[in-house]
């Protein structure tokens, strides 16, 4: 994930005209935002849309549809890597993947996930709400 994250930068670099704290915020902004889409993608709901709208202040408005066709190529790339690590119940780290839901207590649940939606058997029905929420809210 490191290389996605510095491949973003180097692309853009030549572009970023607000000088040294520039070139440092879309350095860290893309380190961030590929740390929390392998962490936390289930929980992510834009990560293109987002990195951009952080990192758009660095650079011209001439340089804007550039910068946009990079962080969503590059975010793509990235989303579709993590999506084939994490199918063997383990994350981009090598941390062992647990459920999203969470008990009646309050704790979160410690089975494994059986499905790409994050969900273990037990939690299934959460996964149809969220995407009849989604639906609603379109």
């Amino acid at each position: 994930m490191y290389q996605v994250s510095r491949g973003i930068y180097r692309e853009l670099s030549p572009e970023i005209v607000t000088g040294r704290d520039g070139h440092e915020a879309v350095l860290r902004s893309s380190e961030q935002a590929i740390e929390r889409l392998a962490t936390d993608r289930h929980y992510f709901a834009a990560p293109a849309r987002s990195l951009f709208r952080e990192i758009r202040v660095h650079f011209p408005i001439q340089a804007q549809a550039h910068v946009w066709a990079v962080v969503r190529d590059y975010m793509a790339a990235a989303d579709g890597a993590i999506a084939q690590l994490t199918t063997h119940g383990r994350d981009v780290f090598g941390n062992r993947l647990n459920c999203r839901a969470t008990t009646r207590r309050g704790s979160s649940c410690r089975r494994a996930p059986s499905n790409a939606n994050g969900y273990c058997p037990s939690h299934q029905h959460l996964a149809i709400t969220e995407d009849i929420d989604l639906a609603s809210a379109a």
